[in-house]
């Protein structure tokens, strides 16, 4: 079947389920624009159109719905400039790149592999103009900020301040918040002088969410040496093995010489 159709039939079902995933007419052009079957895996080629996400090298090709539910809420408008952290396959900085133009989207991912991919899905599709480097998404892309939009495809317990100090004045930033339990949020740039009373000029500006987009499961944002690829892609795997390494190891109470047990 003709992509151009079962790319209509994928928004027609997110622009008419319960929730209304799709409710604006640059994110619905935008999706029916984008061939996402250029950025799936190619044994899941029939599946590309589906509401449905995969995983490919270690990192996860987002689902339309979950895709249509953060363009939604980081509300782009014509020529803004964005950051994507979290290149992934590059399907998302594709879809936003058909809304504010190639250039005008940067994207970064901290695994190189996971980077040549994009940039070859990208190219494939029709957008090799859009900007994608090897970076710890922490640190943000400071040589082209600000940035309009900033969109983290990974979640944190808080917005990286690195991030926060690269939107613009009346930038947004859209990401998950929180640990186990995540809410996708959104979050402007607060700096003291925006506090009545304030004088502390020159200080780098704070986070201050501004709205929630309901529940949702995102991986956490990798650092250096969590990527895949790398020796230990998990910390918190990496520090329980060895906890339990270390623990292994200890005395139990019967290997103690000083325990008189006869004597009890």
């Amino acid at each position: 079947m003709d992509p151009a159709v079962l790319r209509d039939d994928m928004v027609a079902s997110l622009e008419h389920e319960t929730k209304a995933l799709v409710r604006s007419d640059d994110v619905s052009q935008a999706l029916r624009t984008v061939p996402r079957h250029e950025f799936v895996p190619a044994d899941a080629d029939r599946g590309a159109y589906l509401d449905q996400s995969f995983d490919h090298r270690g990192t996860r090709v987002l689902s339309p719905s979950t895709v249509a539910k953060l363009l939604e809420a980081l509300d782009v408008e014509d020529d803004d400039s964005v950051l994507v952290v979290g290149a992934g396959v590059g399907y998302t900085p594709a879809v936003l790149a058909a809304m504010v133009g190639e250039r005008n989207v940067h994207a970064v991912d901290i695994t190189r592999t996971v980077v040549y991919d994009a940039r070859r899905n990208l190219e494939s599709a029709g957008y090799g103009g859009v900007f994608v480097d090897c970076r710890d998404g922490a640190d943000g892309l400071p040589e082209y900020a600000p940035f309009d939009r900033i969109l983290v495809e990974a979640a944190a317990v808080e917005p990286p301040r690195a991030l926060v100090e690269q939107l613009a004045s009346d930038g947004r930033l859209v990401m998950p918040l929180g640990g186990r339990e995540q809410r996708l949020a959104a979050v402007e740039r607060e700096t003291p002088n925006d506090v009545e009373g304030s004088s502390d000029v020159g200080v780098a500006p704070d986070a201050r969410v501004v709205e929630r987009f309901g529940s949702v499961a995102f991986a956490p944002l990798l650092v250096e040496g969590e990527q895949s690829g790398a020796i230990e892609r998990n910390r918190t795997a990496r520090e329980d093995r060895e906890y339990a390494e270390r623990h292994a190891q200890t005395r139990r109470g019967w290997e103690h010489e000083w325990i008189d047990w006869d004597g009890r």
